[in-house]
């Protein structure tokens, strides 16, 4: 087991010091530099060999992102309009009737002839009647115009056409809905890019990146600069944005809004780390109403968490609550339990049977159960019946990141040895005991940091986790301090070998018998010894077969 260094718990960037320092002297520059596949997907595409007549590009469906598709076209010399709106009144041309004439109002399409209409996917997917007209004017057909009012229809109104290719942006979900609706989404009919999310560390890619931060800074924030501090500060956000230390962000709202609220603090011109710090934990404040009542709901003892003492067939676990309406996830500890008796050695998942487990997190017991089988080597079935739960839940559990705790709390009952209530643990297993990545590490950490730090530090609490996780912690600075400290700890794990001697104190498998395998086999041949003679009813029984 490895015990992790504080300064692997939230990204440092030595190596990128001295671009750092020099960061405030980058040349401004825009999102769209830093989109090479987006830049060469628009060239095709408004090019003469380019036979498709509409660009599907995956975004954030903003109309921030609308303009910068725009301006890049405007650059190449293209016809470019943009829309704000989707309704039919405005994409279609329109006419009203005067002196026994129709007079006719261009629409956007029409405004678009010769040249590209940018829109978002809201057009295709407010109603197939209108999708199905664009369509119709993409592929060289006549429309009839529509009229303004009922008492302007007339018995022939004017027709349109218009020669433009269409952008559409949208999100994954949205364009997910568009795909289903138009079977020509995957054709030839369209193409298919995205503007990309984030941006692998590199020295070039950092530079790039600070760059693009002095772009946002010139338009949206004139009057203010940042120092060093506040660009590594940056970096560090960006690492918990995108929950991995080797991405970068490329939102552009995410950056303002953040960089906005800095500036809020700042009393000069210039943004730092200290005014970077305030806006994240204002913004955290804002946003935790819902995280506090759960901790009161533990301190009050409505929930039941315990973060000392030892437990048989008990661990904490580590989840993440997403709430409908809420803008963040949280992360919260649940208490796994498991109890065993005589049985036929099945192991009972309670939130399945109940259907409040989901398909992953079944998988995720079955190749728990497939392990601990495949461990015990046994030439007969398993004498003992489990039954695992995560007590007090109430919503769907899904997900296998809690399969290692559920080993760690079945091999606890199944023993006898007692779990260390000061750690927490997540992270999956496969078939083979290896100690798997899960998602959501810094707000399961931070969710049973703050359960500790408001029911007393011991100073041997922690959180075990996959070692193959270290990468995406980016935890807060309230917490690094405690690492630092020696207040609260985390420890990185490959195999299941390395946590059972944690958690019960004992080691998993070896020829000592006070093994845990050995002490399972040992309660095993016991229970074999002390099986009750045959009945004298099962006798007679006997004798008539």
């Amino acid at each position: 087991m490895n015990l992790v260094p504080w300064q692997d718990v939230c990204p440092q960037y030595h190596n990128y010091q001295s671009t750092i320092e020099q960061a405030s002297n980058i040349t401004p520059s825009s999102l769209l530099e830093l989109q090479p596949r987006l830049q060469a997907a628009l060239k095709f595409f408004i090019s003469d060999a380019c036979q498709s007549k509409v660009l599907v590009v995956k975004d954030g469906d903003s109309l921030r992102y609308r303009q910068l598709i725009a301006d890049s076209l405007h650059a190449l010399g293209q016809h470019v309009v943009v829309t704000k709106d989707t309704s039919a009144s405005l994409l279609f041309d329109q006419y009203t009737k005067q002196n026994n004439s129709a007079q006719t109002k261009a629409g956007l399409i029409s405004q678009a002839d010769g040249g590209i209409l940018v829109t978002s996917t809201q057009a295709a997917l407010s109603s197939l009647n209108t999708w199905g007209n664009i369509k119709a004017l993409l592929l060289g057909a006549s429309l009839d115009s529509m009229a303004i009012d009922q008492d302007s229809r007339v018995l022939h109104p004017p027709q349109f056409q218009s020669n433009f290719k269409l952008i559409i942006l949208g999100d994954r979900d949205q364009l997910a809905e568009f795909d289903y609706a138009d079977n020509d989404f995957r054709s030839g009919f369209m193409q298919y890019t995205e503007i990309e999310s984030d941006l692998k560390v590199s020295e070039k890619n950092i530079s790039t990146y600070f760059g693009f931060v002095n772009g946002l800074l010139k338009e949206h924030l004139p009057t203010y600069d940042l120092d060093s501090s506040a660009y590594l500060r940056l970096l560090q956000a960006g690492a918990r944005e995108t929950e991995d230390k080797q991405y970068l962000p490329l939102s552009i709202d995410w950056h303002l809004a953040l960089l906005g609220e800095a500036s809020s603090f700042s009393h000069d011109t210039v943004i730092m780390s200290d005014h970077i710090e305030a806006a994240i934990c204002a913004k955290r404040s804002r946003e935790a109403y819902l995280p506090e009542r759960a901790i009161d709901d533990i301190l009050e003892g409505q929930v039941v968490i315990e973060t000392q003492g030892e437990q048989v067939g008990q661990v904490n676990g580590l989840t993440v609550i997403d709430i409908p309406g809420h803008p963040v996830s949280y992360g919260e500890p649940a208490r796994i339990s498991c109890v065993v008796h005589f049985g036929d050695g099945d192991v009972s998942d309670v939130e399945r049977k109940v259907e409040l487990g989901g398909n992953i997190h079944a998988k995720g017991m079955m190749i728990m159960q497939a392990f601990v089988s495949s461990e015990l080597d046994l030439d007969a079935p398993l004498p003992y019946s489990a039954s695992i739960v995560f007590e007090q839940s109430y919503c769907e559990v899904d997900g296998d990141s809690a399969s290692l705790a559920e080993l760690c709390s079945l091999v606890s009952a199944l023993s006898g040895y007692p779990i260390n209530q000061q750690i927490a643990v997540t992270g999956a297993v496969d078939q083979f005991g290896r100690v798997q990545a899960v998602g959501g590490l810094n707000e399961k950490v931070e969710g049973f940091y703050s359960v500790c730090k408001h029911q007393g530090f011991t100073g041997k609490q922690g959180v075990v986790l996959p070692k193959t996780n270290i990468q995406h912690l980016a935890l807060s600075t309230e917490l690094v301090e405690s690492i630092k400290n020696g207040e609260f700890h985390i420890w990185s794990a490959t195999h299941v070998d390395e946590v059972i001697p944690l958690l019960l104190n004992k080691p998993f498998k070896s020829e000592d018998e006070d093994s845990v395998i050995g002490k399972i086999a040992e309660r095993i041949e016991n229970f074999e010894k002390l099986e009750l003679p045959e009945t004298l009813l099962e006798r007679i029984k006997n004798w008539f077969v």
